[in-house]
């Protein structure tokens, strides 16, 4: 481990790369401290603490929006679009062919149009939680002009840290919108350990004892269902070209239980949080049959049970909807034939496609299952104890590992890459 550390620093290239990733969660820190001009925060920190939908959506943003910062909203927006776009590609065939079919031109088509799909979103989610704050007396704004800049400014901060995303993307360090919820989440923790240490109370120690547990159990779990692969025995045939022959090994093509990694639990966070507060907005109209549903819908959300069900399912759904638009068994299949490689005891073509989507299914649900019972966990520990802050250590400890674990097996990609190019 500490070798590769150190190869790690002395390669100029990786060492350059990582130094730069660091710089951009730097500027994103300094971003997420800067607040909108005219808010009360010690008023808006007192809130988000006595509410846990707030509270969860306040550390997705690393802070910044108990300090309503310019980057209040994160990269929620971003998310929300990406979903949208991905989702959009199973209706209309244009853009499954754009994504799919049309090579890097065509992903870079779909992900500017997702880009410019962040803007509205990021206008209509920071109107949105303006508003909600507003009826919950904990901001005002004191005309209408002052109201547009705020949105204006929360827009841009939107923008902002999604090109500050990209680009860490394109470093080939992690996944960049993955790094800076990360990075949120890391930015947190010392001001929690500081709570804790301030509030200790003594008889609570066996709550604390159970959440250590859990978070062990937690962090075991998704390294293992990260780490799992099955392996599918690939023979290639012997060719002879010329006076040389080719082929006539054996390797193996390995399936990842899960191919999705921590994308499904931001995506279904990303959803759950939103109808949530749409509930809480609406609640406050004065149309009676709207204003009635929409309690009932908050009521249904701060059911933990309700909750911790549909997060479930969400997580699951997430994960073999990812899984199936980034692993095409029919393009592995096609691969392998080109290659002159199969598996031994499947026809070519289509049977080897069917083989590995069956396979694929399999080793999805049991990685989706696990996945979801890891995200549920700290929701049951919660009702065990009374204390709502496990939940959101729950998933955000499950945010963080899967994220590491992610990055660590980029970076080592790339240094195997180099051992081979003789770097």
């Amino acid at each position: 481990m500490f070798e590769k550390v150190i190869q790690l620093f002395k390669i100029k290239d990786l060492r350059n790369k990582i130094i730069f990733v660091l710089a951009l969660l730097v500027v994103f820190r300094l971003a997420a401290a800067i607040p909108v001009p005219g808010i009360d925060i010690g008023q808006l920190k007192n809130f988000f603490e006595s509410n846990q939908l707030f509270g969860l959506l306040n550390i997705f943003s690393g802070g910044a929006m108990k300090n309503f910062s310019i980057v209040m909203l994160g990269v929620a927006p971003y998310i929300t679009a990406t979903i949208i776009m991905q989702l959009l590609t199973m209706i209309f065939p244009q853009l499954e062919n754009m994504y799919k079919e049309e090579g890097e031109a065509g992903k870079q088509k779909f992900n500017q149009i997702s880009r410019l799909l962040c803007v509205p979103l990021g206008v209509l989610q920071g109107y949105a939680m303006i508003m909600l704050l507003q009826k919950q007396g904990v901001i005002a704004f004191p005309n209408n002009l002052t109201l547009i800049t705020a949105i204006i400014v929360i827009t841009a901060g939107t923008v902002f840290l999604m090109w500050l995303g990209e680009l860490i993307s394109e470093k080939g360090i992690g996944n960049g919108v993955s790094l800076l919820i990360f990075a949120g989440i890391i930015a947190g923790i010392p001001s929690a350990v500081r709570e804790i240490i301030i509030n200790w109370d003594p008889s609570k120690i066996s709550l604390f004892a159970g959440f250590g547990v859990m978070a062990i159990l937690i962090i075991l779990g998704v390294v293992i269902i990260t780490e799992g692969t099955r392996n599918i025995p690939v023979s290639y045939a012997k060719r002879v070209r010329g006076h040389k022959m080719y082929g006539g090994f054996s390797t193996y093509l390995p399936m990842r239980v899960n191919n999705a990694g921590v994308i499904p639990i931001i995506f279904a966070i990303s959803i759950m949080l939103f109808p949530g507060m749409a509930a809480a907005f609406l609640s406050q109209t004065n149309i009676a049959w709207l204003s009635t549903g929409a309690v009932f819908v908050d009521d249904l959300f701060k059911n933990p049970i309700i909750y911790g069900a549909l997060y479930f399912i969400l997580v699951l759904a997430f994960t073999y909807f990812y899984t199936a638009i980034t692993f095409d068994p029919k393009n592995i299949s096609s691969n392998l034939q080109k290659q002159g490689g199969f598996i031994p005891g499947v026809r070519p073509g289509e049977h080897t496609t069917s083989f590995i989507q069956h396979i694929l299914n399999r080793t999805t649900l049991v990685g989706a299952i696990f996945l979801g019972v890891i995200a549920v966990l700290p929701f049951i520990i919660q009702s065990a104890t009374n204390i709502g802050a496990l939940a959101i250590g729950g998933t955000a400890l499950l945010i963080v590992v899967s994220v590491v674990l992610e990055t660590m097996k980029q970076i080592d990609s790339q240094l195997t890459m180099r051992d081979y190019e003789g770097f």
